[in-house]
């Protein structure tokens, strides 16, 4: 007999089953950067981000000593709106001088909280009652230092002063006048400046309002 090939019927496929591995998408930020922070390019820039009152270990300002020492009997008071001083003991109460000439050099400075304290304290110090008779004995002294503000090459030294002169002139009225001649030349300068110009120009007619006539 012939051998009959039987083909089966039932041949079994092995269902091909495809096992993906699930490719594991590299995260956008591995463990590794988020461990060690990149140094910003900023900071190399500028080292004075991680300490701001280094330049002061060095060489301190006058103004830095004296508010280091806890000569300045106010302090800055952070507030959600905007900051206020804290005076440690009634300003009306305190002398003078030296404070007033101390604050006064302050505004030649340009780091925070200086810049704060001595701006902020230098008028509050003006509207405490009899102002005028405290500082009007200070004048040949006080407007050496407003001169040095005026003078300095930073813009916003030279803005501080210009405000701090007007509110001197508004205290003392016309016993600034034989001063002023000091001043014009700082104030003539800075008038080409077109950032400049109006604001000196109101300073002076304000100068002149309070200066008034010499009786």
């Amino acid at each position: 007999g012939g051998n009959v090939l039987r083909m089966s019927s039932d041949i079994r496929t092995k269902p091909k089953t495809a096992v993906q591995k699930s490719k594991t998408s590299p995260l956008p930020c591995s463990p590794e950067s988020a461990i060690k922070p990149q140094p910003k390019p900023s900071d190399k820039l500028n080292p004075k981000t991680i300490d701001p009152f280094g330049a002061y270990s060095h060489r301190s300002s006058a103004f830095a000593a004296v508010y280091a020492k806890g000569g300045i009997p106010c302090r800055l008071v952070h507030g959600s709106v905007k900051h206020k001083l804290r005076w440690e003991c009634p300003p009306e109460t305190v002398p003078f001088d030296p404070l007033l000439l101390t604050l006064a050099e302050g505004l030649r400075e340009t780091k925070h909280p200086y810049t704060f304290v001595s701006i902020e304290g230098f008028k509050e110090l003006l509207m405490v009652e009899g102002a005028s008779e405290k500082a009007i004995p200070l004048l040949p002294r006080l407007v050496p230092v407003l001169k040095a503000a005026l003078a300095h090459s930073d813009d916003e030294v030279f803005g501080r002063g210009l405000d701090a002169l007007v509110q001197l002139s508004a205290v003392v009225g016309p016993s600034l006048n034989d001063h002023l001649k000091h001043l014009l030349t700082n104030l003539s300068r800075r008038l080409m400046d077109k950032k400049f110009k109006e604001k000196i120009t109101t300073a002076l007619q304000k100068l002149e309002h309070y200066g008034g006539k010499v009786s």
